[in-house]
């Protein structure tokens, strides 16, 4: 961290109870609802500076500073958001939720069900995209946040703040789309489902009510997140960090670990099964799969975006190959087509399509100099 970049210190998380009923595009009604969410820097006194993080798969609400000082790791995107940080915080109010559906503290899943006092398990409803941003946007109304300075977001994150875009054209002033897509190809969905069949197979996930049974699918759950991690990585990089390392030097011909990638793919999949939820795991794939905004436009993602009034920032990194530039063009191409004005940029990265947690210094730049303008746009 430079001299000119500060972390956003001890954070603390919020809830917001949310008692009116919410109708999910599924045709399900939830009656009520609670989102988790932190904020960093101050909102300002025209309410103007307020930019949204919107998380992927995996993240949740604690996306920059500490709990407390002896917290091992700070929020997912500390790298990027704070003081002298390409999201400053001295120039804007920073507002991250963890989505409906989630498992670390907004409704889902594994939250308790009112009605009966039990988890909600299989009985909670599948979550769009479109869902999720007619939460945030009622979570912007309650903190009295008009007008998004910026919505930003990677992966799934990415898609959410395309969704923005569409959905509530003018309460969004620029939209940044990362390593993300217009819609899954058919691989991507492929991937997902076999990740989900990993966790459905799992004896101890009882058709998604192991709360009730004691038991935690950790083994499907593990499996799929093994499955999932391969994919944000590029082959270089794990040639880079890797190789063909054994752990003991020769070949022991057997079963157990004997590649480094081996013994690092089963710890990160052990360190999630601890930590994730696996209902919340199928959810969010199933939306990742939904995800298609151009499908109401007879499949013309050009004339969905028509209604936007946003600027748009896509970025998108030459080794994700997860969600290639090539998806990430087709949203430029989209856009430029529905004339709307659009900064595209290819960064050259060996990080898979994790590089939008990275960082590679012309993508930390390029994030930097488009922020900067918008603070310029508002006088921040």
């Amino acid at each position: 961290m430079s001299n000119t970049e500060q972390s956003v210190g001890i954070v603390a998380a919020q809830s917001a109870e949310f008692a009116s009923a919410l109708e999910l595009c599924s045709g399900s009604v939830l009656p009520s609802y609670t989102l988790k969410y932190e904020t960093y820097g101050e909102l300002n006194a025209a309410r103007t500076n307020a930019v949204l993080i919107c998380h992927a798969l995996s993240g949740h609400h604690h996306v920059a500073g500490r709990y407390h000082p002896d917290e091992k790791s700070p929020g997912w995107w500390d790298s990027m958001i704070g003081p002298g940080k390409p999201i400053d915080t001295r120039r804007f109010f920073v507002v991250g939720v963890n989505n409906l559906g989630g498992c670390h503290g907004s409704s889902g899943p594994s939250s308790l069900n009112p009605a009966t006092g039990r988890a909600w398990g299989s009985g909670f409803p599948l979550m769009t995209v479109p869902d999720w941003v007619k939460t945030q946007a009622r979570l912007a109304d309650r903190l009295g946040i008009d007008r998004w300075a910026a919505v930003i977001g990677g992966s799934l994150g990415g898609m959410q703040a395309l969704q923005w875009s569409i959905d509530f054209p003018e309460r969004v002033a620029h939209a940044l789309v990362i390593a993300s897509a217009p819609k899954l190809s058919a691989q991507n969905i492929a991937f997902n489902d076999v990740a989900r069949q990993a966790i459905l197979s799992d004896p101890d996930f009882h058709g998604g009510d192991f709360y009730q049974q004691n038991a935690l699918p950790r083994s499907g759950l593990r499996l799929a997140r093994m499955l999932g991690h391969i994919t944000y990585l590029s082959d270089d990089g794990m040639g880079e960090k890797f190789g063909r390392m054994l752990r003991s030097g020769e070949f022991r011909y057997c079963y157990d670990v004997e590649f480094e990638i081996e013994s690092y793919l089963r710890s990160q999949g052990d360190k999630f099964a601890n930590v994730f939820d696996a209902n919340t795991y199928l959810l969010m794939t199933k939306a990742l799969d939904y995800f298609d905004p151009a499908q109401a436009h007879g499949d013309d993602l050009a004339l969905a975006l028509r209604r936007a009034q946003a600027q748009f920032l896509v970025v998108s990194f030459t080794s994700d190959w997860r969600f290639s530039p090539q998806r990430s063009r087709e949203i430029v191409q989209a856009l430029i087509a529905a004339d709307k004005k659009v900064v595209y940029g290819e960064i050259e990265s060996s990080h898979g399509h994790d590089a939008f947690l990275m960082l590679d210094p012309p993508y930390v730049n390029l994030m930097r100099s488009y922020l900067r303008r918008v603070a310029e746009e508002l006088g921040a």
